[in-house]
């Protein structure tokens, strides 16, 4: 993918062309007004470090993972750690971020103690695993010094930073972009204080550290008070730096187009910072109800009917159970999926809805594709796009170890209604995943909450659906994609576990309406169709734009769908079977259900009538026998 300069140099070139009727999102109202002087076009990007256990690693990639996909950052930084001593983890989580995550790596190198064969090798491995981009530092000093002196050398063959580059560019050329270290806590020619001990710009430091704990000293002993002041001032910080203005005097720019947050590992404080500074929209079934409202005011398009009491109730339950990280989100959405990082993929824009809520699984099963759909889905049989049927090859998401499994998925269920539940309870945001999902309910998926729930509770098993829209314009904060100037198209979609008795009422639900079709498999192999003909491809999601092809990114194959169904039912037993010992009740239960169910996909072309979600209320009146 692009080296992470040349990013910055299109979204530099974006902010010199924005104009002031950019989109400015804000989670109230005094933010919007003291963001009123941000200029448009800035970006931001985070630092992470590899941690020091096989778990902690495990949580680490999971939060990359949702922070990538929920607040989009330019890219990502991964720390190297003294002396090497975190190498394997730090290419591990480059390599993960870049291929699974979706986001550009900047990969921390120090060149202390490395051999040249060293520094070659570890090249040559962020090369293969994607990464493109890497900060060139001398980094810390070998023990058992603590701090490097005048005239030190590394201790390897690169002696400095500058050595590192050279050395970078002689074998690579300009294959990795190149960052390299400055010097912020002053130059030694810098005017020294009175007493000629302390830089100015130190005290100048100093001084507003000062003023700083002075304020945080009256809540000292209030963790989160803490963290919201620090939030508020860093907050302050970034708002004043924006809305500086380059000096007059100069003769290029200096303003800053963007901050480097160093997380810590963390997630929340960073969210609030960038939800403050109106860089992020706030997910929640209120919000989301509101723009499909306005999407049927405007457009006078097919919206979704609520159950405004029980959506209220559900919105009250989210809001208690969710943090801000987990309802942020940025709303700038290249794709209705997030692409690859990967610079064998970028020209791929075309994926199956059925892997929709488990992205890096699709991801490793086609990972070593000679191309990737580009423009239209095509022949899912072309020696080109390789093979998706190699079940060892899909990703395996753990969903933590075997008890956090179990507080999820149940200690001991005993009846088909206890596996409803868990279903509804992650649709309502009360469980974080399921085996099928690894990620929480998608924002478009507010819109028909408490329906999905009630559905899933009747024992219609949601892995995959989308509400159906026409037109909605392409900069819609639930909905669009693309950017502006478009409008964006997508046929309503479910897909569920469902019994045999449920089966077959959902085949007499599709005969009588004309506008849909269904296609169902179980364990063993058995298929149903019903309303099909042939069965080709079907576009899912589609937008068109300005000066540009129709482009539609989500299909539905039916060949595809059935090897996802070897995957999805496979997962019965690899997550949440093997939970329990053999022959138990909630063993008998869960292989029961596995070996009976089938999976179901049901499509309604009907998207464009002015009626509600006719799919959803047919799926309703079914659930409900």
């Amino acid at each position: 993918m692009p080296r992470i300069i040349d990013k910055i140099r299109a979204v530099q070139y974006e902010r010199s062309a924005a104009t002031s009727d950019a989109d400015v999102a804000s989670d109230d109202a005094s933010n919007e007004a003291k963001n009123a002087m941000i200029q448009p076009g800035w970006h931001y990007s985070f630092e992470f470090f590899p941690p020091k256990t096989e778990a902690g690693l495990d949580n680490l990639l999971t939060r990359i993972d949702r922070m990538s996909r929920r607040l989009n950052p330019l890219f990502v930084s991964i720390t190297w750690g003294a002396n090497g001593s975190t190498l394997s983890r730090t290419l591990a989580i480059a390599s993960h971020a870049q291929r699974f995550a979706c986001v550009d790596v900047l990969l921390h190198l120090s060149c202390t103690g490395l051999t040249r064969e060293q520094i070659v090798q570890i090249l040559n491995m962020a090369k293969s695993s994607g990464v493109r981009n890497i900060l060139a530092l001398r980094g810390d000093p070998p023990p058992p010094k603590r701090a490097w002196k005048e005239g030190d050398v590394s201790g390897g063959e690169c002696d400095r930073a500058i050595d590192l580059v050279k050395l970078i560019r002689s074998l690579h050329g300009d294959y990795f972009g190149i960052g390299v270290a400055g010097h912020p806590e002053g130059h030694p020619s810098s005017p020294k204080c009175d007493d000629g001990t302390t830089s100015l710009e130190m005290q100048h430091l100093k001084d507003k550290i000062d003023a700083v704990v002075e304020r945080l000293e009256r809540v000292r002993h209030d963790d989160e008070a803490v963290k919201e002041i620090g939030c508020e001032i860093a907050a302050e910080m970034c708002r004043r730096i924006l809305a500086e203005r380059s000096s007059s005097a100069l003769e290029y720019d200096c303003s800053v187009h963007g901050f480097h947050f160093y997380t810590l590992n963390l997630e929340r404080s960073t969210t609030r910072i960038l939800v403050s500074l109106g860089a992020l929209d706030i997910d929640s079934p209120t919000s989301a109800a509101a723009a499909a409202a306005a999407l049927h005011e405007n457009n006078n398009d097919a919206t979704i009917a609520s159950e405004t009491n029980e959506q209220d109730q559900t919105a009250a339950r989210r809001e208690r159970k969710e943090s801000i990280s987990e309802k942020a989100r940025s709303t700038k959405r290249v794709l209705p999926w997030k692409p690859s990082a990967m610079e064998n993929r970028s020209k791929e824009d075309v994926r199956p809805i059925n892997w929709s809520n488990r992205p890096k699984s699709y991801v490793m099963r086609t990972d070593d594709w000679d191309e990737f759909p580009n423009g239209r889905w095509g022949d899912s049989t072309s020696p080109a796009f390789g093979e998706l049927s190699d079940l060892s090859h899909f990703y395996s998401f753990t969903l933590g170890c075997d008890d956090d499994r179990r507080a999820m998925l149940g200690h001991c269920p005993l009846h088909e209604s206890d596996v409803y539940e868990v279903f509804a309870s992650y649709v309502e945001g009360t469980v974080p995943h399921i085996p099928w999902c690894e990620t929480p309910l998608q924002p478009e998926s507010f819109l028909i909450q408490p329906q999905l729930a009630k559905l899933n509770r009747c024992g219609l098993l949601t892995v995959n659906s989308q509400p159906p829209v026409d037109g909605a314009p392409s900069n819609h904060p639930t909905f669009g994609w693309g950017g502006k100037g478009g409008r964006v198209y997508q046929r309503g979609y479910f897909e569920c576990f469902v019994s045999p008795d449920k089966t077959n009422r959902l085949t007499s639900m599709v005969t009588k309406h004309p506008s849909m079709i269904m296609y169902a498999v179980n364990n063993a192999g058995q298929e149903l169709r019903v309303g099909v003909e042939e069965g080709g491809v079907t576009a899912l999601t589609w937008g068109v734009f300005p000066n540009r092809e129709i482009l539609q990114p989500t299909i539905f194959d039916p060949d595809t769908f059935l090897v996802w169904a070897e995957e999805a039912f496979s997962l019965w037993s690899s997550m949440w079977l093997s939970l329990y010992d053999f022959g138990s009740e909630s063993y008998e239960l869960i292989e029961t259900i596995k070996d009976t169910y089938y999976l179901v996909a049901i499509i309604d072309n009907d998207y464009y009538t002015n009626e509600n979600f006719l799919l959803l209320d047919a799926l309703l009146e079914v659930g409900g026998k």
